[in-house]
């Protein structure tokens, strides 16, 4: 489907206004918009819903989106959906919601037998991110990211193994196990683990022994059961360096740094800016931090006093501009890119087909990051030649 710039620019001001509401400054500039086309019905000329409503799924924000077209409805702004596409928008969103339940019910029985058996585990990502936006069952859920200790990992996969319909291949380096259990897919991980750099698993190590050693936590209480989450900084930084990851191995989606920037919003007050700084510095990363900080405030909306370390200045936005290219053009995990020689090739030819395609987007992000592209791509070549020996 054919986009246009348009559609684009309202299907960013739905996003900011679902995402912040009346927090962002934005919506003062679709006043102002509304003001300036009185002769016309619709916010924008030429604007398709239908490509709005792509975008929207491509990147896994219908529910944001729609969000930002109620909030706007309250402002007085009225906005010409075609009826059929609203209902069939307002049908999946509910769905979402549906989903999202049935989910939240699965974790809680999940933490209560795994707690039975003396095995605790923290939930990572998803659910408990989701708890960040002003209705979290709005958000698109995934899989279900389960952290636990060394032992506890070992446990908990003996424990629900008998329990799975589907087993993957674990791997080994990455203490990354998964399976399907009654059609949730459930992942564990025994360890926080970046395929970029010595330098990030280094700080995530450090994380680890903050969440099991130093109790750094905080607890979502979903139904009448009480889930583990990491600890507000670490939860930070452990967001950003996942998508992060997605970004440098081409499968980035708005709706993982919307996680990054509903969670920066959220505690903007409790957050330690010292401790934050000082793990984006270890890890080497403030350029790729200041630049998504521009996206996040250029794009998203996101309040600039609520994100730490940002920069209004020219190189940091032209980044963004960059950056939202890529997202737009690949999709939400990939979405929108040809993974038909999954399904066509061999093993060994789809795992050559990857590694083409990581060279590529490494060659492309190194306008923008040319000294980390440079620093990331011998990890992430010895990260895909060893999981391809061993099959993963």
């Amino acid at each position: 489907m054919k986009k246009n710039n348009n559609s684009e620019q309202l299907f960013f001001k739905l996003l900011r206004a679902g995402l912040f509401l009346g927090h962002s400054e934005r919506l003062m500039a679709l006043e102002q918009a509304k003001r300036q086309s009185r002769a016309n019905d619709s916010l924008f000329k030429g604007v398709d819903w239908n490509v709005i409503y792509q975008l929207a799924c491509e990147q896994s924000v219908q529910g944001q989106v729609l969000q930002g077209i109620e909030e706007l409805r309250t402002k007085g702004i009225e906005l010409s959906v075609p009826k059929v596409l609203l209902l069939q928008w307002i049908g999946e969103v509910q769905m979402i919601e549906q989903r999202n339940k049935e989910m939240n019910g699965f974790i809680a029985e999940l933490i209560e037998k795994l707690r039975k058996d003396d095995i605790y585990a923290l939930l990572v990502k998803g659910q408990g991110v989701a708890q960040c936006y002003e209705k979290p069952l709005w958000r698109s859920s995934g899989d279900i990211d389960l952290f636990l200790s060394d032992e506890n990992y070992v446990r908990a996969k003996n424990l629900l193994i008998p329990n799975a319909s589907v087993v993957e291949v674990e791997s080994v380096a990455s203490k990354h196990f998964g399976m399907t259990i009654n059609d949730w897919v459930v992942e564990l991980h025994g360890k926080l683990y970046s395929s970029l750099s010595h330098r990030i698993n280094k700080v995530l190590k450090e994380i680890m022994d903050d969440t099991f050693y130093r109790g750094e936590v905080r607890s979502w209480q979903n139904h009448s059961v009480q889930v583990f989450l990491l600890g507000i900084e670490n939860d930070v930084i452990y967001t950003f360096t996942h998508f992060l990851g997605h970004y440098y191995k081409g499968g980035i989606g708005l709706r993982q740094i919307c996680d990054w920037c509903r969670l920066l919003w959220t505690y903007r007050e409790k957050i330690s800016m010292s401790k934050l700084e000082k793990r984006i510095n270890d890890m080497r990363l403030m350029s790729e931090w200041k630049a998504f900080c521009a996206f996040a405030v250029d794009y998203l909306g996101m309040p600039v006093d609520a994100m730490p370390f940002y920069s209004s200045d020219t190189k940091w936005k032209k980044k963004a501009k960059i950056i939202c290219t890529f997202i737009l053009e690949v999709g939400n995990f990939g979405h929108n890119r040809d993974n038909s020689y999954y399904s066509k090739s061999s093993f060994l030819i789809r795992k050559i087909y990857s590694f083409g395609r990581r060279c590529g987007d490494l060659l492309r992000h190194a306008r923008i990051f040319p000294m980390d592209s440079l620093r990331f791509f011998p990890s992430i070549a010895f990260n895909g030649v060893r999981s391809a020996l061993r099959g993963e």
